[in-house]
């Protein structure tokens, strides 16, 4: 990830850079938009659309789990800070699977994982109505792989609040270890919490990057501009 400070990109400047990167992914149906930016809040009176499914950023997650071709990097500005709350958080997949020990690669190798939309959902809505489950389910899943290897050759963990069970493992045992992974990989050891000033920019790799938002009112007003790159890597190699 890079952090850019107080750059204060317009959203002009913003899409522009992203464009020079390999260009803006579509965005999430039915998002606020503006000249190619994603209005990133909870208020539900901006984005009455998506603010619910936007509550799930509040729990460690990867963009696009579901996509066959996953974005490549995210880019967010922020425009207005929450007066408590709203740090974010992220955490590097790739170092923290480098420094699993090696009977546990060996054990998570060739392991897969169906992730769902319904299943991040129930992370803040765990009694949802049967429309809002509906809903949820209908948006789909994918089976993918656990530990997912890049063109590069390095490998990283797919994990996160849509990483539903692992194939094959019993009800219990897929828990433990979704737990136990995305616990060591959010260790001080391999994230970072970035407080925010006004004007930063932050880009980050997506396919190798959990995240997410630390709590915040959503009416308090917090706004971040968000654009995204076009995926270049399946997660199936």
């Amino acid at each position: 990830m890079l952090v850019f400070p107080e750059v204060h990109f317009s959203d002009e400047e913003q899409v522009s850079f992203t464009n020079l990167l390999g260009g803006s992914a579509k965005e999430i149906g039915g998002a606020t938009t503006s000249q190619g930016v994603f209005k990133v809040t909870l208020d539900e009176k901006i984005n009455d659309k998506v603010a619910e499914y936007l509550k799930g950023s509040l729990y460690w997650h990867i963009d696009g789990t579901m996509n066959p071709v996953p974005i490549r990097a995210s880019m967010l500005t922020a425009k207005v800070l929450a007066p408590e709350g709203g740090d974010t958080d992220f955490a590097n997949t790739a170092t923290s699977y480098e420094a699993l020990p090696q009977a546990k690669k060996d054990e998570i190798e060739g392991l897969r994982v169906v992730h769902s939309l319904w299943r991040s959902q129930l992370y803040h809505t765990p009694e949802p109505t049967m429309a809002q489950l509906k809903d949820w389910v209908s948006r789909g899943e994918a089976e993918i792989p656990l530990v997912c290897k890049h063109k590069s050759g390095r490998k990283s963990m797919v994990l996160g609040n849509t990483a539903h069970y692992v194939v094959g493992l019993d009800h219990k045992a897929s828990h433990h270890l979704l737990n136990e992974l995305r616990n060591f990989a959010t260790d001080d050891a391999f994230s970072y919490r970035h407080k925010w000033a006004v004007g930063d920019t932050v880009i980050w790799d997506n396919r190798t990057s959990l995240h997410r938002a630390t709590p915040y009112d959503p009416y308090a007003g917090r706004m971040m501009h968000r654009t995204i790159l076009l995926g270049t890597e399946a997660w199936e190699n």
